[in-house]
C-alpha cells in the first residue's frame, strides 16, 4: 500500500510577471518539493508560473496533484498528464480541494487570483479552521506592499498581531526549503 507523500499548495501566477526571478524561482521551487519528496498541488494550468513549477517538478520525477475549474481548462492550458487532475465546477471548489489536499501553503508572485488563494487560507487560519503553514516567496520584495498592508490593517484595529504570525516571509529557495522541512 503507497502512502501520500506530505504535500505542498503552490499558489502563484498563470502568467510569468516581468522579471526572470521570478520563473527562476519557480522552478527552484518545484526542483526542491522533488528533492524532499513532498507532492506539488497546485491550480493545474500549463502557464506562467504555475507551469513552470508542475514542468520542473515532473522533469525531477516528482509527484503532482492539479485542480482546475471548467472554465478555466482552456484558459489556463489544463495540463492533463499530472499524477492526479481534477475538474472543478467553480473556483470556489478548486481552491478547496487544492487546500485539503494539502499539507502547507506556499505563494510564489502571482495576481488577483494568487491574493484571493493566499487571503482565503488566511481568512481560515485567523478562524481557527486550519493550523496549516502559509509561506510567501518573497522574491525580490514582490511580496513586501502585502506584508506592509498586513501590518496596516493590524495598526488599524482590524486583525489583532496575531494574523502577522499566520504568515511566514522566505526570501528565497533555501529559506523556503528550511520552512517546510521544520514545519512538515
Amino acid at each position: 500500500m503507497s502512502t501520500i507523500p506530505k504535500s505542498v499548495c503552490v499558489y502563484c501566477g498563470s502568467r510569468d510577471g516581468n522579471a526572470a526571478a521570478f520563473a527562476d524561482a519557480a522552478v527552484e521551487t518545484g526542483e526542491m518539493l522533488v528533492r524532499n519528496d513532498w507532492r506539488l498541488v497546485y491550480g493545474a494550468g500549463d502557464v506562467g508560473l504555475m507551469g513552470k513549477v508542475a514542468n520542473a517538478v515532473q522533469s525531477a520525477g516528482g509527484k503532482t496533484f492539479g485542480v482546475i475549474p471548467t472554465h478555466l481548462l482552456d484558459w489556463e492550458v489544463g495540463k492533463r498528464d499530472l499524477d492526479s487532475f481534477v475538474i472543478t465546477e467553480t473556483m470556489h471548489e478548486r481552491k478547496k480541494v487544492m487546500f485539503m489536499n494539502a499539507d502547507a501553503v506556499v505563494v510564489l508572485p502571482g495576481g488577483a487570483g494568487s491574493l484571493d488563494e493566499f487571503f482565503e487560507a488566511l481568512t481560515w487560519r485567523q478562524l481557527g479552521l486550519h493550523e496549516k503553514p502559509i509561506i510567501l516567496m518573497n522574491v525580490d520584495g514582490f511580496w513586501d506592499p502585502l506584508c506592509d498592508l498586513m501590518q496596516h490593517v493590524v495598526d488599524s484595529g482590524f486583525a489583532g498581531e496575531n494574523i502577522l504570525s499566520f504568515v511566514s516571509i522566505a526570501e528565497d529557495v533555501s529559506e523556503l526549503e528550511t520552512m517546510l522541512k521544520e514545519a512538515l
